[in-house]
């Protein structure tokens, strides 16, 4: 008797190769765009035209910020390891975590714990801002950070922010996340004594909430953003390597010392 592995994802034969219940082929290949073909593949469904511009949105503005940590060690790694790409891009994706790349999931994980049981569909702002203050007093007397409030770059404003919220409007995709995370944006000075801005991260783990995905996994779109960014960099380090300069001046700047009790 011979085992069983259901999927609905995709399998294949000595003809044909069937994905997501098309036909690959002739259904898919020109006709999906990737990010649109990944939405499908998590969601289980194929996003409406709207869906897929936020989602396409998030993936852009999540791709590449620079010479971060992350993209620093993919460049460190392929320096050490040319011949493999995809240690590098491994090194880089291994480096999403709590201060760069998760806050995406952070944030959405935090708004979905305070949408738990609110009846949001009859909220004004008011009722919005009320939700909001409970959210950011709870998490000062835990003594834990808001997840997406706060940049190290962007002290104002994060330029990412207005634009998903705009496009989420247009869409009508502006969702019960993305309202919780306005509101937290309007009544945080009153616990913190200061205004933060924003984040990027923070609305799109936001936006990727209010798109129905599952929440334990927003923090892969954030990955499957960076690995964009993250071949690019490799690219860059082929035409222009700058890996074995950071490298060095580490090196020839380090300074000893002895061990101490």
């Amino acid at each position: 008797m011979s085992e069983q592995f259901p999927t609905s994802i995709g399998v294949s034969d000595a003809t044909s190769i069937r994905l997501l219940g098309q036909d690959l082929a002739k259904d898919l290949m020109g006709r999906v765009g990737f990010g649109e073909l990944a939405f499908w593949l998590v969601a289980g469904r194929r996003p409406s035209p709207g869906e897929t511009r936020v989602f396409e949105t998030v993936l852009v503005a999540l791709a590449d910020h620079g010479f971060t940590p992350t993209a620093i060690a993919a460049r460190l790694t392929y320096l050490s390891a040319p011949e493999s790409v995809q240690g590098a891009l491994a090194a880089g994706l291994l480096g999403g975590g709590s201060r760069f790349l998760g806050v995406t999931e952070d944030t959405g994980r935090f708004l979905a714990e305070h949408l738990e049981g609110v009846a949001w569909e009859e909220l004004d702002e008011a009722g919005w801002d009320s939700i909001a203050l409970q959210a950011v007093q709870g998490a000062r007397e835990a003594r834990r950070l808001v997840p997406g409030l706060g940049h190290p770059v962007h002290k104002e404003e994060d330029p990412r922010t207005p634009v998903l919220l705009a496009i989420a409007s247009e869409e009508g995709l502006r969702g019960p996340h993305l309202r919780l995370f306005e509101a937290i944006g309007r009544v945080h000075p009153q616990v913190l004594g200061r205004r933060l801005p924003l984040n990027g991260a923070g609305v799109c783990g936001a936006a990727l909430a209010d798109l129905g995905l599952p929440i334990d996994l927003l923090r892969g779109f954030a990955l499957l953003a960076r690995a964009a960014g993250l071949l690019g960099h490799l690219a860059e380090e082929r035409r222009n390597p700058i890996g074995m300069d950071v490298y060095r001046t580490v090196d020839r700047n380090a300074t000893y010392l002895p061990d101490q009790e």
